[in-house]
């Protein structure tokens, strides 16, 4: 996912165009949730149209890279220390996104959220306390009225994927051979192109709900990236060293923002589109950022930092961005003005992530590995 091993041992490439695109990834998620207010749910008018499948991009990325970072320390390595190391990477920022989205609660009451304003402080409280565990709630115990598995950190249900995935990698993926892991790869991109192509919204937006489609949608956005991204790290070797940042970086973008394809007479087309980039487009992003290398001292600096403040921001930015939707529906703010609140907003969680990263994460991290870990743990 987002918060994939990002540092790796002496003996292994440090994947730093990789960390890069995970930043970019991340941001173009916070654009497009920034504004998606507007689209007032039709999502073709949204803003940023398929930053959702930045989801995707994370999860075939985190199986590429925890390939990439595990998969041959098995014979040293157990698998508690495994889930060790995969919860102290994650789950501190997991709390301090629950934390904001119970903190920040009541200031996003609005007509968007028609629960808010009838939930009492302990409802709120038993969801925060089981949100920090990351246990999906059911619709009915939803406070918010979009019936979301984690309601006060919507994408936190992406984190409760990724853990899925971390314990299927442990004791099963890890063990497939190439060949019957290819196997997988196609029939679960079978199924990918299936569920795209016959959604009735024409698209792969879902996920993050217990309900029956929803969880239907998560796990298909789940298996063929996580599996497909593991078989590419197994298979293509990383040899060739070039600058692919700027490529890799423009592409992803393109794909990210492109606008929807086809119109609501043939919603199938766009779900094909998804599909394609999934299966196509996403793996060779990877790749050139996997095959490159980066020389100016500048752009090495900026590399590093966006993957430090990708999962910080990934994982804190929308409770903010719900008090920016409650103001938007409350005062009828309409696009232009938005754009000009929308856009200092994004910055501002970015700056937010960062403090999260230096002030909380790093040094809980360190904390923590200390504590539980017999060896260092990367602190990337």
């Amino acid at each position: 996912m987002i918060a994939a091993q990002s540092a790796y041992s002496d003996s292994k490439k440090h994947l730093l165009i990789l960390d890069a695109l995970r930043g970019i990834a991340a941001i173009m998620v916070v654009c497009m949730h920034t504004f998606e207010i507007f689209c007032a749910g039709d999502y073709h008018k949204l803003i940023i149209n398929h930053g959702y499948l930045a989801v995707d991009f994370f999860f075939m990325l985190s199986g590429y890279v925890m390939a990439h970072a595990y998969d041959d320390r098995w014979g040293s390595m157990t698998i508690k220390d495994f889930f060790k190391r995969r919860l102290i990477r994650l789950h501190p920022l997991i709390i301090l996104g629950m934390t904001f989205g119970a903190i920040f609660f009541y200031y996003q009451q609005s007509a968007v959220f028609p629960k808010i304003a009838g939930t009492p402080v302990t409802s709120l409280i038993l969801v925060m306390l089981i949100g920090f565990t990351l246990i999906p709630i059911p619709p009915t115990m939803d406070i918010r009225g979009w019936n979301e598995m984690h309601p006060l950190n919507g994408p936190a249900w992406s984190l409760f994927f990724e853990y899925l995935a971390n314990i299927l990698h442990a004791f099963v993926l890890r063990k497939l051979p190439n060949l019957f892991l290819g196997l997988l790869v196609i029939l679960a991109g079978a199924n990918l192109y299936y569920v795209a192509i016959t959604s009735p919204s024409g698209d792969l937006i879902g996920g993050w709900s217990l309900e029956p489609e929803q969880l239907v949608i998560g796990f298909t956005r789940l298996l063929f990236p996580y599996m497909a991204g593991m078989l590419l790290r197994r298979i293509v070797k990383i040899q060739i060293e070039k600058n692919t940042f700027f490529v890799a970086s423009i592409l992803l973008i393109l794909v990210l923002a492109s606008p929807r394809v086809g119109d609501h007479s043939n919603v199938w087309l766009n779900g094909l589109y998804e599909a394609l980039i999934l299966s196509l487009v996403f793996p060779i992003i990877i790749y050139l950022g996997a095959i490159g290398k980066i020389t100016n001292p500048l752009i090495q600096k900026c590399c590093v930092a966006l993957g430090d403040i990708s999962y910080p921001l990934y994982i804190t930015h929308f409770p903010f961005i719900l008090m920016f939707y409650a103001w938007v529906s409350n005062n009828k703010v309409p696009l232009d003005l938005g754009v000009k609140v929308g856009i200092p907003l994004i910055i501002t969680t970015i700056g937010i992530a960062y403090l999260a990263l230096k002030l909380y994460d790093l040094p809980i991290r360190k904390w923590l590995t200390k504590r539980f870990m017999h060896q260092d743990l990367a602190t990337k």
